[in-house]
């Protein structure tokens, strides 16, 4: 039975039209970080902020041993100290960071910790370079950062911050007392959480006026292509 031109138009129209949908909704979908970092306080020069900072399990032989971390300007190690982390767990400064370690997590298990920061620098956003070590000695480095349009392949844990309020000041780094490597200190044991971090507004609105828009599209050329098949055959 041949197919009449007019249904041949429609069903190409309806096939580009789940076409452009599948590409908008890849494109409406974040891209999956897998080191994250949020807090209960994103504003610029808050004071006694959590940080939860996420590491998603990627091995497939061995777990998390170590985080290690490079503070931003405007947070000194002695800023920071940890408030909870895996069983065992410690925090150790270093001149630029810290360093959180302890006993190996089972593999395909996530690190998660949180340290808490005495005051947040007068910034737009922060930028925390994470290297994770795993127990069979691999090392992912998450240092990477986002230019010229190119979104990065190993992307560095970034803070947006919120404006602080009009009148306050910033203050420089407080300098570390801890030299290289001091203190340490043992976090009580992790309350796993399966909030998701990051922000920033949802892609579903946008989604779902294109899918809106594709259908009427889609539904109208269908309708047009049968009135006028049905006006040829009589």
């Amino acid at each position: 039975m041949s197919v009449h031109p007019a249904a041949r138009t429609a069903g190409r129209i309806t096939l580009t039209c789940a076409a452009a949908l599948t590409t908008t909704l890849a494109l409406a979908l974040p891209a999956s970080a897998h080191a994250e970092v949020e807090a209960d306080t994103p504003r610029a020069l808050a004071e006694n902020v959590t940080l939860t900072f996420v590491s998603e399990a990627e091995s497939d032989t061995a777990g998390f041993t170590a985080l290690r971390v490079v503070l931003p300007d405007g947070i000194a190690p002695g800023d920071v100290t940890l408030a909870d982390a895996p069983e065992g767990w410690k925090l150790k400064t270093t001149d630029d960071g810290y360093t959180v370690a302890g006993p190996a997590l089972r593999t395909g298990v996530d690190a998660e910790y949180k340290v808490e920061v005495r005051k947040l620098p007068d910034a737009e956003q922060l930028v925390f370079k994470t290297l994770e070590t795993y127990s069979d000695g691999e090392i992912a480095r998450w240092i990477e950062l986002p230019g010229g349009g190119v979104e990065p392949e190993e992307p560095a844990p970034v803070l947006k911050l919120e404006s602080d309020s009009p009148g306050a000041t910033s203050r420089g780094p407080k300098p570390s007392t801890s030299g290289a490597a001091t203190e340490t200190t043992e976090a009580r044991p992790a309350r796993k959480t399966s909030a998701a971090p990051g922000g920033g507004s949802s892609p579903w609105p946008v989604a779902g006026s294109v899918i809106a828009g594709l259908l009427v599209l889609g539904g109208g050329t269908w309708w047009l292509a049968r009135r006028r098949a049905s006006s040829q055959a009589g």
